[in-house]
């Protein structure tokens, strides 16, 4: 897999927190004062310095001598506080002065480069002549609120398997003890312990998972009387670019953390392949919001606290959050989901074909009159494309006018679609295209074959070159099961830790 393949964060840490609260700077502007006013006058010990208060506070008191700063008559004057050491009028005034002028073209900067946002909703002058402008970090009150809504609906996972242990994420779906997360979070998983917001932790049991999906559902064990805190269900369908997101789960195991950003882009898909299957990731959420290992099967919400997706994979050089993660939309999360708690088997569409990709070099070799595309190598008997005329040799090109560029093209994008829809396939045969409407069937009979011959999600690792690719092309073939059963892994616990 290449450095910038996507990634499943998954990681391992201790639990820390850590919180921080936004500055607040407030300018008082004080009344004119008239030319014979007083000499203000601040006391400290004797040859030592204090420290400056900020805008409108005061200083210290202490013994010492007393000296006069001489007031500068001014149409305004910004009142500071000016902390002294024993010294002579001249340097004491020449200071005074060089700190209100400093002061201003901080002020004036500030202002410039926008970190004060000054409006005039935010100057509320007084009978006084004083002015108060308030600065609040941007979005804080914000993700405050959704921090305080989400967290108790965000659980993290320890996992122990053969090979050792891992961190992950999830999320409370019911009063019932079920929690979505992903499926490489849990796969092989000898043992499960969930810990809720409160600290407290339970045991858990695998409902179900669909390995091909990166989905499965855990439930926990004797939760009594707990408190669960389902969390509430958005609509992925609805979502545009340039949407604020947070994101929660446990990075690198630290527990309950939050990050916010953006919705960076929708409707973007890949399909990770491994010696032991594909997991098609379709019509994924791209977010900046930070996702790290021990995210994966955590939430990303909206600005109402609602899910909108389960934070799944990155794409980094390094392995850890570049800004480029990606969240399965919460609307094909729920549909898996309630699937797997009803006791079925999650299904997808199901084509009957095995394909191989063309490119340049096989179109050449082969005479074909496209360069790209998903060419038709078998037929499954009796299966949708068979019953719709699809033949041996033929090149998908397009489904339903989008482009086809390859057979993981063609698998992703008959992921998009539902069991019983009926699509029309662009085919290039002989030299010639045609529109071919085919009605998709379910895969749940190939995943129950597949699971008849499977010998372990490691099966793959036995296989010689030649049956390593009748493999892939019979999963393929298979409906797009895309790797059902086998799938799961690519990269899950053994490769990259995602």
């Amino acid at each position: 897999m290449s450095e910038n393949t996507p990634r499943r964060p998954d990681g391992m840490g201790e639990n820390t927190g850590a919180g921080s609260s936004a500055p607040r700077v407030e300018i008082e502007q004080g009344p004119r004062r008239p030319s014979d006013d007083s000499a203000k006058t601040t006391q400290m010990p004797s040859g030592q310095t204090g420290s400056a208060a900020g805008p409108g506070g005061g200083h210290d008191k202490g013994p010492g001598t007393t000296e006069a700063v001489p007031f500068v008559p001014s149409t305004e004057t910004i009142t500071r506080t000016v902390v002294k050491t024993k010294a002579k009028a001249l340097p004491v005034f020449l200071a005074s002065l060089g700190g209100l002028v400093v002061g201003a073209v901080l002020v004036i900067a500030l202002a410039m480069t926008g970190a004060f946002r000054i409006t005039s909703t935010d100057v509320e002058p007084s009978s006084s002549q004083t002015q108060t402008i308030n600065i609040d970090a941007e979005d804080t009150t914000l993700a405050e609120a959704v921090s305080a809504k989400v967290l108790p609906s965000v659980v993290s996972i320890s996992v122990e398997t053969a090979d050792g242990s891992g961190i992950g994420s999830g999320v409370i779906l019911d009063t019932d003890g079920n929690i979505i997360t992903n499926y490489h979070v849990i796969q092989n998983a000898t043992s499960i312990v969930v810990t809720l917001d409160d600290g407290s932790t339970y045991e858990a049991d695998v409902v179900g998972s669909d390995e091909s999906s990166d989905l499965a559902v855990i439930r926990l064990k004797d939760v009594g009387d707990a408190t669960l805190t389902p969390i509430e269900i958005g609509d992925s369908d609805s979502l545009s670019v340039g949407e604020w997101v947070m994101a929660i789960g446990s990075p690198f195991g630290n527990e309950q953390s939050v990050s916010t950003g953006i919705v960076s882009a929708l409707y973007r898909s890949t399909a990770m392949q491994s010696t032991s299957g594909t997991t098609i990731y379709a019509n994924m959420i791209q977010t900046d919001a930070a996702i790290n290992p021990g995210n994966s099967g955590g939430a990303l919400v909206n600005d109402q606290g609602q899910l909108i997706g389960i934070n799944s994979i990155i794409e980094s050089y390094s392995g850890s959050s570049s800004g480029v993660g990606f969240a399965i939309p919460v609307n094909y999360v729920i549909n898996i989901a309630n699937q797997i708690i009803d006791g079925q088997t999650p299904v997808h569409p199901y084509l009957g074909v095995s394909v191989t990709s063309v490119n340049a070099l096989s179109a050449r070799q082969q005479g074909l009159s496209v360069t790209s595309g998903a060419q038709v190598t078998e037929v499954t008997e009796g299966g949708p494309a068979a019953e719709a005329g699809i033949q041996a040799g033929d090149v998908v090109t397009a489904i339903d006018g989008d482009e086809v560029t390859s057979a993981d093209g063609l698998i992703i994008t008959l992921r998009e679609h539902e069991v019983g829809d009926t699509v029309t396939l662009a085919v290039v045969r002989d030299g010639s295209e045609q529109n071919i409407d085919v009605t998709l069937g379910s895969d749940e009979a190939l995943q129950s074959e597949q699971q008849d011959n499977s010998t372990g999600s490691g099966a793959g690792n036995s296989l010689t070159e030649e049956e390593l690719r009748q493999y892939l092309e019979d999963l393929l073939g298979g409906g797009q099961g895309y790797g059902q059963n086998g799938g799961q892994g690519y990269g899950q616990n053994g490769g990259q830790g995602f």
